[in-house]
């Protein structure tokens, strides 16, 4: 039988007198992969936000591993054993793909910083633990032509599969994905797919994901709860939820079919691609 994960209850924000999230329940099963899908400005990553404690809650709470999280400080959610990407890709353009890599394993420092200045046998010992961590996830990724490459040359769906891996690298619980089809063509999407299968089936990391691309999110989620305007509409399975008459007015109007929601046209970064 499943645990629960993450458990949001009563979950609410406003923003002067805009209420953006409006009593939001859900709980993620430990080992699933969760999405939340709705129409632009349905309150989504504004889920994530709360979660990610970017903003608190004006209403409700956070509870991760059983332990109320609703009021930690920012700084603390990576180290509770949560990870997250973003929409808009946030890297260190001038750092290599390695570099970047390494950023993603602080969570797990166990050096003081006189140790580290002065290159301590402790801090020797943990730089090669960084190491090896990073490799294995590079490895998992399939990205051993990039490991030394700086992030700022590097084609736009590559930078998407570094952001994953530096998350991944903090060896997380809970992986937040925020859009992570978004600006990839239909090939580097399908193979963004198969690493979210492999990282819910081989590495056991639960998945809670924001995305649009319906093709997607049928093909990798256990779950999907649909938002409009900042309340939900509807709970269940991927095809539950796509056939719910509620979400078909809220994407397309009073009628609608949802299987070809979001599918934007291939991006051509010439030579580079994900293998």
């Amino acid at each position: 039988m499943s645990t629960t994960l993450l458990e949001a209850k009563g979950l609410g924000v406003s923003f002067g007198g805009l209420r953006a999230v409006n009593d939001v329940s859900f709980a993620v099963a430990r080992g699933e992969v969760f999405t939340l899908i709705g129409p632009n400005g349905a309150g989504k990553t504004t889920v994530f936000n709360l979660i990610s404690r970017i903003y608190n809650p004006s209403m409700g709470t956070i509870e991760f591993k059983g332990e109320n999280i609703s009021a930690i400080a920012p700084h603390d959610i990576a180290r509770k054993g949560i990870a997250r990407t973003f929409q808009n890709i946030e890297l260190f353009e001038h750092a290599t793909v390695l570099q970047n890599l390494f950023i993603g394993r602080h969570r797990h420092s166990a050096t003081r910083f006189w140790q580290d200045a002065l290159f301590t046998g402790k801090a020797r010992a943990q730089e090669r633990e960084v190491r090896r961590a990073a490799e294995v996830v590079i490895e998992f990724l399939g990205m051993q032509h990039y490991r030394d490459a700086m992030v700022a040359g590097l084609p736009y769906g590559i930078r998407k599969v570094v952001e994953l891996a530096r998350g991944l690298v903090s060896q997380p619980d809970l992986l937040l994905l925020d859009e992570p089809s978004s600006g990839l063509n239909v090939e580097e999407t399908a193979q963004m797919g198969a690493w979210i299968r492999s990282i819910q089936r081989q590495l056991g990391v639960t998945v809670l994901m924001v995305e649009h691309d319906m093709s997607l999110v049928s093909s990798v989620s256990d779950r999907v709860l649909a938002m409009n305007q900042g309340e939900i509409l509807c709970l269940g399975t991927p095809s539950q939820v796509q056939s719910d008459a509620r979400v078909i007015e809220a994407y397309l109007g009073a009628s609608g079919d949802l299987s070809g929601f979001r599918r934007h046209p291939p991006l051509r970064y010439g030579e580079g691609g994900v293998r």
